[in-house]
């Protein structure tokens, strides 16, 4: 493959990035998008500093809404597009991770309206176009412009109270976007470069963060990384990877952040044999020679999930799982197989050592 015959595409969009940005650059980024009537979205979890976002923005609050849940259900999307037609609201600000994000979304999707992202995790949706939604046991997603937030506001004070196992698993979430992004077939060497330096500095950040929860350094490295995985994500198509935890999430009601931490290295193990180099820029990114091997280990090291079966999932569910995800059509650099998606998703629920190889 040629690496200079590629597409990269950028959309226009605003980052502020810095300690306290949440309560001081908010209401600045509404101004400037020239929004006057913002809808605050939330998780109830996150709902105190989603509450002082809202504060923030003063007269430009039209109302809170702290209805997002994990997986947008579409029933949970439904209330939001009611609670920001109610409001009158001509843009939206969602405060937290994935969910909320994910929330603001699907708001966006069925009304058009701007979306601003003020992200408490290291989930990386608030650089994609990606959109996700949950009905009748099963999660679809999408791409649309539409849903690429306007301004992202990245505040590594707000991830200050994230959880250190919590903080651990969304980071190899956020892991997750750019290894795949090296093996996708829109990848190119733009989004490689991004790739490889947010590998490096989320898996530089994870251990610092454990060792000092209130180390804002660290958490701004942290965020810094997240902001680089998720781009990679935006940028590019996913693989099996993000299909068996799509699965795995809206099927089996798995969390989120944790499914993918498990996963990643046996997909990165399979996917190896037919993509050596994009196994070797990770492996160089994490200081390892194997790089599923060090994948897992890193989670281990700062107590993340090893299993499926940690996560809830039963073995009867697996073949369940294995029929979907093979199921599916998407990119991915190997083709997969019912059994081969059985194969890996056995190693997970089991916990294995994992290895690089075929």
């Amino acid at each position: 493959m040629n690496p200079f015959d590629f597409v990269y595409e950028t959309r226009p969009a605003r980052v502020v990035f810095r300690p306290g940005a949440a309560l001081t650059a908010t209401a600045e980024e509404a101004r400037h998008l020239g929004l006057r009537r913002l809808l605050v979205l939330s998780g109830e979890r996150g709902a105190d500093t989603a509450r002082a976002v809202a504060d923030s923005l003063g007269p430009a609050c039209a109302g809170l809404h702290t209805g997002a849940r994990m997986h947008v259900p579409v029933e949970v999307a439904d209330r939001g597009v009611e609670a920001a037609r109610a409001a009158g609201a001509d843009g939206c600000v969602a405060v937290g991770g994935g969910s909320a994000i994910g929330l603001g979304k699907a708001i966006a999707l069925r009304t058009g309206l701007p979306l601003i992202a003020v992200p408490s995790t290291y989930a990386g949706s608030e650089m994609t176009p990606v959109w996700g939604l949950t009905e009748h046991g099963a999660k679809r997603t999408g791409r649309d412009p539409v849903v690429l937030p306007r301004s992202v506001v990245y505040d590594p004070e707000l991830t200050l109270s994230l959880p250190v196992p919590l903080s651990v698993t969304s980071g190899i979430n956020a892991l997750a976007h750019a290894v795949e992004a090296l093996y996708a077939p829109d990848g190119s060497p733009l989004v490689a470069l991004m790739a490889e330096e947010g590998v490096r500095a989320m898996a530089g950040a994870l251990p610092e963060v454990a060792a000092a929860p209130d180390s804002v350094p660290a958490r701004s490295r942290a965020l810094y990384g997240a902001w680089l995985c998720g781009a990679c994500l935006g940028a590019t198509t996913m693989g099996l990877h993000h299909k068996l935890c799509h699965v795995l999430g809206g099927t089996f009601g798995l969390p989120h952040a944790e499914t993918h931490t498990v996963v990643l290295p046996y997909v990165l193990a399979f996917n190896a044999v037919a993509v050596p180099e994009a196994a070797a820029t990770v492996a160089r990114a994490l200081g390892a020679d194997d790089a599923p091997g060090a994948l897992q280990e890193l989670a281990g090291c700062l107590g993340a999930p090893r299993s499926l079966a940690e996560l809830g999932l039963k073995e009867a569910d697996l073949a369940v799982a294995a029929g979907q995800v093979a199921g599916q059509a998407y990119a991915n650099p190997r083709p997969v197989t019912t059994g081969d998606a059985l194969r890996v998703l056995r190693a997970a629920y089991e916990g294995r050592e994992v290895r690089e190889r075929g």
